[in-house]
C-alpha cells in the first residue's frame, strides 16, 4: 500500500518550535520546504494542509494546529475528509526510546507513552498506521520526561536529530511507492562513519 498522507506531530506556537517534542513538525516542515509546498489552514481539519507531488506521487502533508494530546482530532478528520485509509498515512513523531540521530519506520504497535499517538489511537480505535519514529533520547528517569520533551536539545543533539530527518527524507520516496520494507532496511542501517587515522 502506497502512502497518501504524511502528518508531523508537534505543539503549535513559537515557544514550542525548537523543542524535542516537535521533531515531527521539524520533519514535515523540512519536507514541505524541499517540495516548495504552500500551507493552507483548514479549520475543519484542525490543521494546515499542503498538497504536493513527490516522484510522481500525489501526497497530502498535514500539520496539526491542535496541541500534541489532540493530534487524533486532526488526523481522523483528514482521513475522513479525503477518504484515505489509516494504513496509507505516515505519522512522524518524536521517540524517547531512540537516541538522537536515529530514525525508524514502523507499522502498527502501541503508543509507547507518546501523547499524540495515544490520541490518534483513541480516535481511530486502532494503531494500524505507519510511523516515522525520530529519536530524541531519554532523560534517564520517567519523572524527567515532561521537561525533557518540552525542552530544547543541545547543539549536538539538535544536529543529530536533523541528520536523522535528512536520512528519513532520502528514503521517503521508497515508502511512498509502497516499498516500505526496503525503506526500513535502508533507513535502519547505520550511516557509515568515517574511520579514524
Amino acid at each position: 500500500m502506497s502512502l497518501s498522507l504524511i502528518v508531523g506531530l508537534g505543539n503549535p506556537g513559537a515557544e514550542y518550535a525548537n523543542t524535542r517534542h516537535n521533531a515531527g513538525y521539524w520533519f514535515i516542515v523540512r519536507l514541505a520546504e524541499q517540495l516548495g509546498a504552500r500551507w493552507v489552514s483548514e479549520s475543519k481539519l484542525h490543521g494546515q494542509v499542503a498538497k504536493v507531488h513527490l516522484d510522481g506521487n500525489s501526497l497530502l502533508l498535514l500539520k496539526p494546529t491542535t496541541f500534541m494530546n489532540r493530534s487524533g482530532q486532526c488526523l481522523s478528520a483528514a482521513l475522513r475528509y479525503y477518504k484515505i485509509e489509516a494504513d496509507q498515512a505516515l505519522v512522524a513523531h518524536d521517540e524517547l526510546d531512540l537516541p538522537p540521530g536515529s530514525a525508524r519506520f514502523k507499522f502498527g504497535g502501541g503508543h509507547g507513552g507518546q501523547n499524540g499517538l495515544r490520541d490518534i489511537k483513541q480516535h481511530l480505535g486502532h494503531g494500524d498506521f505507519h510511523r516515522l519514529r525520530i529519536g530524541i533520547g531519554h532523560p534517564g528517569h520517567k519523572d524527567r520526561v515532561t521537561p525533557w520533551v518540552l525542552g530544547r536539545p543541545g547543539a549536538d543533539d539538535a544536529r543529530a536529530i536533523e541528520d536523522a530527518i535528512d536520512r528519513a527524507l532520502t528514503h521517503l520516496p521508497l515508502a511512498l511507492q509502497g516499498r516500505m520494507d526496503e525503506a526500513m532496511k535502508r533507513l535502519h542501517t547505520p550511516p557509515e562513519r568515517a574511520s579514524g587515522p
